[in-house]
């Protein structure tokens, strides 16, 4: 069986990685995006729902079935500990659900994941190449303070100081994309996909 070469795509928020994929997908390539199936393998691996309600309660869960974000977030707020133990219990069922979506796509040359915890993660480690998408942290929050109203800039703050430094990610990247609203992105891109294709 043909594995799809596998290429992460990462950066700190408001970076545009989001936007990079989207441009990826308009050449064809699959992309998973880590964030969003997280998300959906939190309410539809039962190993998983148990495993949380076993951890933080019933309370993690509403009657429908539905993942009680408030209460999650609340209960691993500043704590250290507890959101170790959540990514401990998340992360390696979205592992398996990642290895599984690659599996469906051995028809094309490469396959992308858009992970915003790539490195702290650490499921870099599977892939082939990352590239790392960039921007000046004063375009990022006023880039995220636009997308996300219901975020204050203390917030958005918090999130960047919570994340690895900028100048690491781009230190580990095997490749750059600059999202500064200078340097233009498609040119960027197709250069890569001309990469990945050969």
């Amino acid at each position: 069986m043909n594995k799809p070469l596998q290429i992460g795509i990462t950066g700190g928020i408001g970076s545009g990685k989001s936007l990079v994929c989207k441009i990826f997908n308009a050449l064809g390539v699959p992309t998973y995006d880590a964030d969003s199936r997280a998300k959906m393998v939190m309410t539809t691996d039962g190993i998983l729902v148990d495993a949380i309600k076993k951890e933080f309660g019933v309370l993690s869960y509403d009657e429908r079935g539905a993942l009680n974000r408030k209460y999650l977030a609340d209960a691993v707020f500043n704590q250290t500990e507890k959101l170790k133990r959540l990514n401990e219990l998340v992360h390696p069922r979205v592992a398996l659900d990642y290895e599984q979506w690659v599996s469906r796509h051995t028809n094309v040359k490469y396959v992308l994941k858009e992970a915003a915890l790539l490195f702290e993660s650490g499921s870099y480690k599977v892939l082939d190449s990352v590239v790392v998408v960039t921007a000046p942290e004063t375009i990022r929050v006023q880039r995220v303070l636009k997308r996300d109203p219901h975020r204050s800039l203390q917030q958005i703050q918090e999130i960047i100081r919570n994340q690895m430094q900028e100048s690491e990610k781009i230190e580990r990247a095997d490749y750059v994309v600059v999202n500064d609203e200078n340097v233009l992105l498609v040119p960027q891109v197709l250069s890569l996909h001309k990469q990945f294709t050969v």
